[in-house]
């Protein structure tokens, strides 16, 4: 059985610690490979690598670091079929699904080519006599990132090649469920150039989180997963002296409005409930029905929803493929199941699935809850499966409440032909990503990612502009270069005169 190591120093390094979590095909439910858990030695020596790394790598001209990120972004663009194989195979969503994320973490690469431009310092001349101030940003050092099962491919991209490009040194921890996406990218990477010890990939599980959040050599973390764990990864990172930067989990609303066209945003919530079967922190899993568009609506996304084919993500007919885990899929299963229970109507249940010659995988169907008490476990929690839950509200001013009560902030949508309307939402909503007539509104490379409340811990958010100034700390420096002809002592208080 093929085992997925660390990557160290620029070359693959077998695990010592005996410890090996199984790596599942979900969507046959067999294990096909295994996955080493790194100890506290192996993280330490990728660690001390990146510092190592770090000395000249950080001195490194603007030039040469591009250069060889060009390089990495043809090389990326070469293998996208291959990488989006690996995380089919591994994480479950279909081929064309996973192309996509590639497509999206390419684009973080294309904003690093260009870095030198957002690193270019401010000067100020003349601030007093024959005085200049600058201002300039550096890199930190090593810094860590550690990444979620549902985007192994694309979440990475979010962080090393910015962080890279501004001149840190990376160790990166993915998801011991879908390794061989980020083991891949750190091949790449060497391959086109990268030294030695700039990218490290170590494997494992909350000891090698543990050991990178306390490492005094680490400078900074940045983090995406659910929202317990993001709160724990700020609260140790910080502890320990470090810059972090952890989002967390969400439940997006989508508020579609009476005039909207129904089928349109019908069409909108299948894809943003159900694709890569739920498992996005930025998908839509709450639509909030406005007046007396809830009826008609639920009915044509029930339509819909019935008619997805579900099967395995290497089969171009599938539309949705398996969840990542068996014990995912039972816990997600288990929200429908309950939710009669507490007071929703269950239009459609897709508990029930099986995909034929593919019984042992970890496929479950889609389901549709609607009018769903805010109360009901269906409504409060984060179930990240393909389950959309409907609410419904009587006016505009009962649904933003609505949106806004809700602990989480990361994504949301308005669906209206109302330009007064939409305006007034993108303005009201409190939520950091907004959506008009757009249902997952995921900024592109050159903007920021990041939610409000508990979906981000930390005061940046990750790429763009916030990425930079995240990976980057800033340096002011003020020179005066005294003309030939002054001298003399002066003992009085500068002044700007």
């Amino acid at each position: 059985m093929k085992t997925i190591t660390h990557w160290i120093d620029g070359k693959p390094v077998e695990g010592t610690s005996g410890r090996f979590s199984p790596v599942y095909n979900p969507a046959t439910g067999t294990q096909e490979k295994q996955v080493a858990f790194a100890t506290v030695d192996e993280v330490d020596a990728a660690v001390a690598s990146a510092k190592a790394a770090f000395e000249s790598w950080g001195e490194s001209s603007l030039a040469k670091r591009t250069a060889i990120l060009f390089k990495y972004r043809e090389l990326l663009d070469a293998h996208r079929d291959e990488i989006a194989e690996l995380i089919t195979a591994e994480h479950g969503k279909v081929h064309s699904d996973a192309l996509g994320e590639v497509a999206r973490g390419l684009e973080i690469v294309e904003l690093a080519c260009g870095i030198s431009v957002q690193l270019k310092g401010e000067l100020s001349t003349q601030v007093s006599t024959r005085v200049d101030v600058a201002s300039i940003r550096q890199p930190l050092g090593v810094v860590a990132g550690i990444t979620p099962f549902n985007f192994p491919a694309m979440v990475p991209m979010w962080m090393f090649p910015l962080a890279i490009a501004c001149g840190n040194t990376f160790v990166l921890k993915p998801s011991e469920k879908d390794p061989s996406a980020s083991y891949r990218l750190a091949e790449l990477a060497t391959e086109a150039g990268l030294p030695e010890g700039v990218l490290n990939v170590v494997q494992g599980d909350k000891v090698a989180v543990d050991r990178l959040l306390e490492h005094p050599d680490i400078e900074a973390v940045s983090f995406v997963g659910s929202t317990p764990i993001a709160k724990y990864i700020q609260l140790k990172a910080v502890e320990h002296g470090k810059r972090v930067q952890a989002l967390g989990g969400a439940k997006n609303h989508m508020l579609v409005l009476p005039d909207a066209d129904l089928d349109f945003a019908a069409d909108q919530a299948i894809n943003a409930a159900y694709g890569s079967a739920g498992e996005r922190c930025m998908a839509v899993s709450v639509v909030v029905a406005v007046g007396d568009t809830g009826d008609e609506l639920v009915g044509k996304i029930a339509e819909r929803a019935k008619n997805l084919r579900i099967g395995p993500g290497n089969d171009p007919a599938s539309e949705m493929g398996p969840l990542i885990t068996r014990e995912h899929r039972d816990k997600v299963a288990s929200y429908v199941a309950s939710a009669a229970g507490q007071g929703a109507e269950v239009v459609v249940d897709g508990t029930g699935c099986s995909v034929e010659g593919h019984e042992d995988g970890f496929f479950l169907g889609v389901s549709l809850l609607d009018r769903v008490p805010l109360t009901a476990d269906a409504y409060r929690e984060e179930i990240f499966g393909p389950v959309l839950a409907v609410v419904r509200a009587e006016t505009y001013e009962e649904a933003i409440k609505l949106i806004n009560d809700s602990r989480w902030g990361n994504g949301t949508a308005i669906f209206t032909r109302d330009g007064g309307a939409a305006r007034r939402f993108q303005l009201e909503v409190k939520a950091g990503m907004v959506g008009v007539n757009v249902p997952i509104p995921v900024p592109v490379g050159y903007h920021s990612f990041g939610g409000w409340k508990d979906s981000l811990f930390g005061d940046l958010h990750i790429y763009g502009n916030d990425g930079i100034a995240f990976y980057t700390q800033g340096k002011v420096i003020t020179t005066r270069w005294p003309d030939p002809s002054d001298g003399g002592i002066n003992l009085g208080f500068p002044s700007n005169s």
